[in-house]
């Protein structure tokens, strides 16, 4: 029955703008968010992810045909599903029958056989027992969790015959590379690490290390890979991958062939985020602090390697890598671009020798010294910043032409540019780049010409709320029409919703793409020969993610046209177009289905294949399924509108409610915690929770992800008032129904909600009993500047803000039941943090119980360490609630 809704959905909707209204496909290894007291990947960013721009994964730039110059917009093609069998794919021909809802046998799929079998993952000790789900702690931990042992990092190879993928065949993190040919229906393993030289924990340098926490990423062996195209003539014209080992780039060809170790790294010189040319015949990356090259011969011998920037080391700065607050905040991984041509190479230069050394010492080492200490440059809140530079240098070597930029310096000639933001490439050579005051306030959108290193603004933007970053910037090919050569596409929340504007090449803008109450999340891929453009929204609730099309040039002396939705199916789709603009692999899920993998008609949605499934009737799926949370909506005093999730126990064993209650709570800005997704149904720790006679709650409160910037906005200077205020509003709700048992209500949370969890329990003692405080920001001038001064402003400027969000100025209200947990060496959110709260927790004669992980980060990662912290947890509740 649900796969018949899955694959056979209702028709496109003919005006969908009438709507009352990650995860980005990263995040579907099944990331931290579920395994750590029950939030999704720590302020995984739900706009625009990096990821849609990374080379990695294949998705290295936003699809498109050649262009065409276009004098008048176009109605939408009319849908003809006869038009698919053009499609060069075997199951073409039965992808109507497919629609129509005919039974198939599992041998049909795709990616059959051990891929379906292991599909669920490990399921460890979950049992059925007397229609009720039993599980151990261990369980909460497991990863990938049930039904995230799909296949991730899907994409087309260059010529679209191919998809890659990565996948663990024995339902671990250890993933290989495999490739499926979807016309003639063969499935390969293209690469695994030779000699068991995967990504592991261990055999990680520190820099890589501390890139893993930045990016959350969990997964083992190969953890990403890049595609060569083929080319003209010779042995050096073969197609493959190139993979990053920590042993070094391996090259891949689709021969079946040894692979083949391209640049050898070290643990003592290691090569850094190695990114291979447009042409294919390069590779880029950072070795001792400076970017370098490599020229490669993929048929035989390979050619010399060139360093291309000097002097960073002695003067205490790095070419190439992203600085720690580009990559935790800005969602900004990178430090170096290739030009489309490959013969430039955009880099920055980062200087932080004005930012004083935040030292962690490494308390549970049995030696002491420079092994057992780390220091960062670690800009908090009110303090300096790193100096950002941006330098290009032909992929040859020689001079260094600087752009005329310089950011995080307050006192230089362009005072407002703090922030480095976004760099992209344009056509011919121009590079267009995006800096942030550090107001939040206002952004430009700068164009460089390479050269001379001169400026030209092309747009800017203000908000008195703040400015979100986003990764909808797209050059046009050729432009807007022959007489408005060139042009780009825009995101902007100027209506309170993120919408996508056209711009001619002077930055001007023309009119809008898109309108309404809802948002764009990213551009998924452009069409300029059609006219057409593809993006992810929530026109169809905030709850969900579809895939959309729409006229790229509208006419605007008309109302806008509706966009066509694509995707079938409520829940989450994650989209990856192929290059011609035919088909899109559609990653799709809902809290009654884990990932679902089709092979789909970029003409009008229709599924020309499945990929992959899992079957419903294995255990425990199909009890999970059956125990999926119920989603729910209910109206504030004021009228807002809030999106929660129940966790119900089972009414037969435990009775009916009121039930004792956990509120898991994040509530902090660009994170949606409820949704209409998998994640929310292998939410193992509510899981475990509900199977104990426990209820769990989730809410979005003000502030949170995806319902535009004045539902996000209400957070700003107002941090632990209007978060901790609409999560008691949540709570009395759950007692107004009837639902949770007064007097017996806790909550628990992790970063963020390690903080909105203890400053609920202090500033509503009357309602909750007691908190579960993981990682908590306590007072927020020792978080960093980014951030905290987004929502806060400078602390010199705003101190009443600073002061009310502080737990400590709330901590003598508070009576119940506090446990801490913290990893000593987080150097996200300092250990310092839970220190601080603790002298004022002994000050004002509190009780707390505090758990520490001296060999932690910010999300404990050892196996053993995560089981006693499950352990601990479940003790402190059983005794506290």
């Amino acid at each position: 029955k649900l796969q018949r809704k899955i694959t056979s959905p209702p028709p496109l909707p003919e005006a969908a703008a009438s709507s009352p209204l990650r995860r980005p496909f990263s995040d579907l290894s099944g990331g931290e968010g579920s395994a750590f007291l029950g939030f999704p990947a720590e302020r995984s960013r739900l706009s625009c992810p990096p990821s849609a721009r990374s080379r990695y994964y294949g998705l290295e730039r936003t699809p498109r045909n050649k262009p065409r110059s276009l004098e008048a917009s176009p109605e939408l093609p009319a849908v003809d599903s006869r038009s698919m069998r053009s499609l060069d794919v075997a199951g073409a021909e039965r992808s109507d029958q497919y629609n129509r809802k005919k039974p198939r046998r599992e041998t049909e799929m795709p990616l059959a056989g051990s891929i379906v079998a292991g599909s669920s993952g490990d399921c460890g000790g979950i049992e059925e027992s007397g229609g009720c789900l039993s599980m151990r702690v261990e369980d909460i931990v497991q990863h990938p969790l049930p039904g995230y042992g799909a296949p991730v990092a899907l994409s087309f190879s260059p010529d679209d015959r191919r998809v890659a993928f990565l996948y663990s065949p024995d339902g671990t993190l250890h993933r290989k590379v495999f490739t499926f040919d979807p016309a003639k229906g063969r499935q390969e393993l293209l690469f695994a690490p030779p000699d068991g030289g995967g990504l592991e924990e261990g055999n990680l340098s520190a820099e890589e290390r501390l890139r893993r926490e930045r990016s959350r990423e969990r997964g083992l062996g190969v953890t990403r890979y890049e595609w060569r195209a083929r080319r003209s003539g010779g042995p050096s014209s073969r197609a493959g991958i190139v993979v990053p080992l920590p042993s070094g780039v391996y090259f891949q060809d689709l021969s079946g062939s040894e692979p083949v170790l391209k640049l050898q790294s070290s643990s003592t010189s290691p090569i850094i985020d190695p990114h291979l040319s447009p042409d294919g015949t390069m590779i880029a990356y950072v070795r001792d602090d400076e970017l370098q090259c490599k020229t490669y011969n993929f048929g035989f011998d390979d050619g010399e390697t060139r360093q291309l920037t000097y002097g960073a080391r002695e003067s205490g700065k790095v070419h190439g890598l992203a600085e720690y607050i580009a990559q935790e905040e800005m969602e900004r991984k990178m430090g170096f671009w290739w030009s489309p041509d490959s013969k430039h190479l955009a880099f920055t230069e980062v200087d932080s020798s004005a930012i004083p050394l935040y030292r962690i010492m490494h308390q549970g080492k049995s030696s002491v010294g420079l092994d057992a200490q780390e220091d960062h440059a670690y800009p908090f809140a009110g303090a300096a910043n790193v100096k950002v530079r941006l330098g290009v240098v032909s992929s040859g070597g020689g001079e260094v032409t600087w752009m005329d930029l310089l950011c995080g310096e307050p006192n230089g000639a362009h005072g407002d540019e703090e922030y480095l933001a976004r760099v992209n490439w344009m056509h011919h050579n121009a590079l267009a780049v995006q800096v942030l005051n550090r107001a939040h306030t206002k952004l430009k959108l700068l164009k460089f010409d390479i050269a001379t290193g001169k400026r030209e603004v092309l747009l800017e933007e203000e908000h008195d709320i703040w400015i979100t970053l986003h990764d909808c910037f797209t050059p046009l090919d050729n432009g807007v029409s022959s007489k408005h050569p060139g042009g780009f596409i825009w995101a902007s929340e100027k209506t309170g919703f993120r919408h996508l504007y056209l711009h001619d090449k002077n930055g001007e803008c023309l009119g809008p793409i898109t309108q309404g109450d809802w948002l764009v999340d990213q551009i998924a891929g452009v069409n300029e020969s059609s006219g057409l453009i593809y993006f992810t929204g929530t026109l169809d609730g905030p709850l969900e993610t579809n895939l959309y099309c729409t006229n790229l040039f509208p006419d605007w002396s008309r109302p806008l046209q509706a966009p066509k939705r694509l995707t079938r199916g409520t829940g989450r789709h994650s989209v990856i177009l192929d290059h011609q603009l035919l088909r899109f692999i559609d990653v799709y899920d809902s809290v009654k289905s884990p990932p679902v993998i089709l092979l789909c008609s970029l003409l009008d949605g229709s599924v020309i294949m499945p990929l992959y499934e899992q079957p419903l009737t294995v255990q425990p799926l199909k009890k999970f399924q059956q125990l999926s949370p119920e989603m729910v909506q209910f109206t504030g005093k004021d009228g807002t509108s809030f999106y929660g999730t129940l966790y119900l126990p089972d009414e037969k064993k435990y009775g009916p409610p009121p039930y004792k209650t956990l509120v898991n709570v994040y509530g902090g800005p660009s994170v949606q915690l409820v949704s209409d997704s998998w994640i929310s149904t292998v939410d193992m720790r509510a899981q475990y929770l509900r199977s104990k006679g426990i209820l769990v709650w989730k809410m979005d409160n003000r502030g949170s992800a995806r319902r535009g910037l004045h539902f996000e906005g209400q957070l700003k200077y107002n941090i632990g008032r209007v978060d901790a205020e609409d999560q008691l509003a949540g709570t009395e709700w759950l007692i107004k129904q009837g639902l949770a048992k007064p007097g017996h209500i806790g909550l628990y949370g992790w970063s963020y909600g390690g903080f909105l969890s203890a400053m609920c329990l202090s500033r509503f003692s009357d309602t909750f009993c007691c908190a579960v405080s993981g990682a908590p920001v306590t007072a927020w001038d020792g978080y960093d500047t980014f951030y905290t001064e987004k929502y806060l402003g400078l602390p010199s400027e705003h101190s009443d803000a600073y002061e009310y969000g502080s737990i400590m100025h709330h901590v003598k209200n508070l009576r119940g039941k506090l446990l801490l947990i913290h990893g000593m060496i987080d150097e996200n959110v300092h250990f310092r943090h839970t220190a601080r709260l603790i002298n004022s927790l002994m000050a004002e004669r509190k009780s707390y119980e505090i758990l520490l992980f001296p060999d932690e980060r910010h999300m404990p990662r050892q196996l053993d360490d995560r089981i006693y912290m499950e352990e601990r947890i479940w003790d402190f509740v059983e005794r506290s609630l």
